[in-house]
C-alpha cells in the first residue's frame, strides 16, 4: 500500500490533466450514509425497513404515482440532507489540484447530492451523469422544461417518512413532480440538461489526445453495483490515461492501474501530503 500511494502521489504531481470519478462512497466522509446492501439502507431509513422496502425499489418513478407522499418523504430527506451536508477536506484537496494543472480537470460522477458544486467546482467542470436531486421536473417526459429545486422547501416527517403538502408539483401542467435523477426502471428522466457538459468532456478528451497530455483518472468510491463511473475510468485507462483507484472495499483494477484500498477522504489526504 505504500508503495502504490508514493506511485500514485507522484503521478498525480506529474501530470498535466485530471479526470475525477466520483461515485456514492465519495459522500460517505461527509456523513452521508451508505446504503451497501438492504441493512445499511435500513438503518438510514427505518419506515422503509418496517415494510420491506430497499432501497432499489423505493429508488423508482412509480411511487410518484403510487404513495407521492411517501416518494417525496424520502427524496425530500435525502435533498434536505444534501443540502445541510458540507463536503469532506478531500474535496477541496481535489480542488487545489485541479488548479494546477495545466489542461485542468474535469469531475465524472454518478452522485446526485451536488456535492463537487458545493465545495467550488465549475458548474461547467461537473458531468452528471445520473442527474441531480438539486432540479426537479414533471412526471411526464415530454411535459416541460426541467426546473432548479432551489426556492422549494420539502418537510418530512422522519418517523413516518411521509412529505408534508403541499407535494412539488409541475409549473407546467400541475401534476406531481419528482426529482431530475435516473431512477430504476426510469423511462421518463429527463437527460438533456446534462447533454452539454458530456460533450464539453468530449472535447476535452480530444484536446489532451491531440496534445500528448498526461493524464490521470482519479476514481473514488465508485462500486461495482452500479458501475456508470468504473466503465469510464477504465475506458479513459484503456485509451493511455493512468487510473488511481481508490475503494476500500471493491479495489480491484486493470493492469498499469493502480490500486488504492482506502476511503476516500484519507487516501487524498495521505496522498496531498506527498505532493
Amino acid at each position: 500500500m505504500s508503495d502504490n500511494i508514493t506511485h500514485a502521489a507522484r503521478l498525480i504531481a506529474e501530470a498535466d490533466a485530471l479526470l475525477i470519478g466520483a461515485g456514492a462512497g465519495m459522500g460517505v466522509d461527509s456523513g452521508l450514509p451508505d446504503f451497501r446492501g438492504p441493512e445499511g439502507f435500513w438503518r438510514a431509513y427505518p419506515p422503509l425497513a418496517a415494510r420491506g422496502i430497499s432501497f432499489e425499489n423505493i429508488a423508482c418513478p412509480d411511487w410518484f404515482e403510487w404513495e407521492p407522499r411517501l416518494a417525496w418523504g424520502f427524496y425530500g430527506h435525502r435533498l434536505n440532507l444534501y443540502r445541510s451536508t458540507e463536503p469532506h477536506a478531500g474535496f477541496a484537496i481535489l480542488k487545489r489540484w485541479a488548479a494546477q494543472k495545466p489542461h485542468g480537470a474535469f469531475v465524472f460522477t454518478s452522485n446526485v447530492d451536488g456535492q463537487f458544486q458545493k465545495a467550488g467546482f465549475a458548474p461547467e467542470q461537473v458531468i452528471e451523469c445520473h442527474g441531480s436531486i438539486h432540479n426537479f421536473q414533471c412526471q411526464r417526459y415530454h411535459c416541460g422544461p426541467v426546473w432548479s429545486a432551489a426556492e422549494t422547501e420539502v418537510c418530512v416527517d422522519e418517523t413516518t417518512l411521509l412529505a408534508d403538502e403541499p407535494l412539488p408539483r409541475c409549473p407546467t401542467c400541475g401534476r406531481i413532480a419528482r426529482p431530475n435523477l435516473l431512477m430504476f426502471g426510469d423511462g421518463s428522466w429527463v437527460g438533456a440538461p446534462y447533454d452539454a457538459s458530456e460533450r464539453r468532456l468530449w472535447s476535452w478528451q480530444r484536446e489532451l489526445q491531440a496534445a500528448h497530455a498526461k493524464v490521470v483518472v482519479i476514481e473514488l468510491g465508485a462500486g461495482r453495483a452500479i458501475p456508470t463511473v468504473r466503465w469510464l475510468a477504465e475506458a479513459w485507462h484503456g485509451q493511455g490515461a493512468t487510473l488511481i483507484r481508490i475503494n476500500p472495499r471493491e479495489a480491484n483494477v486493470p493492469d498499469g492501474a493502480i490500486s488504492l484500498r482506502l476511503g476516500a477522504c484519507e487516501a487524498l489526504e495521505q496522498l496531498d501530503a506527498l505532493q
